[in-house]
């Protein structure tokens, strides 16, 4: 992929899928290095599928026979001299506690580090395809950060759905400006 926001989209729409009623997307940067985590409390992965998820050959979905998107972020990460890693645990395993962490380390002075990309889009995007799911955002900077939690603003909205246009352009705004201000 291009850019590392279009390998959040994809990881985090695995998360929806998996039912997850609360995913936080988490990118850490401190000096040379980046940090990205996608959590989730969905269904979770037994051990086979966490062995299995990084063969891009290896798919749970019916519609087609490859599962692209953990493989490609592990290759990004691992021609920077990073790495992933992938924390899960399945709901027959443990019907309170499940879900699954995706962690990849980057380092952003490698030569073959795929820039962010647009991460105001993505993060956008997903909370307008999935507006019941509880989203939190966090981008860590040595200069600040930007930070977003819709749980939050389901307080201050009431029954105002989030993925109205009023709603989704104020997102769009307010990560535009959290980044204006960091930058």
């Amino acid at each position: 992929m291009k850019e590392l926001s279009l390998n959040i989209l994809d990881i985090a729409q695995n998360s929806v899928k998996a039912k997850a009623e609360n995913i936080l997307i988490k990118i850490v940067e401190a000096q040379d290095t980046m940090t990205l985590t996608i959590t989730d409390d969905g269904c979770g992965m037994t051990e086979e599928t966490v062995k299995n998820v990084m063969n891009p050959f290896f798919t749970t979905r019916t519609t087609r026979n490859v599962g692209m998107g953990v493989p490609l972020l592990k290759l990004a990460a691992e021609q920077t001299g990073g790495g992933i890693e992938i924390q899960s645990v399945s709901e027959n395993d443990d019907p309170v506690h499940h879900g699954t962490t995706v962690t990849a380390r980057f380092n952003k002075n490698h030569l073959d580090f795929t820039p962010l990309g647009d991460i105001v889009s993505t993060v956008t995007a997903l909370i307008q395809g999935a507006p019941n799911i509880n989203w939190q955002f966090i981008h860590q900077k040595d200069s600040g950060s930007v930070e977003l939690d819709t749980a939050e603003m389901r307080s201050i909205l009431g029954d105002v759905p989030l993925d109205s246009y009023e709603v989704i352009k104020w997102i769009e705004d307010y990560l535009k400006e959290g980044y204006e201000s960091i930058s």
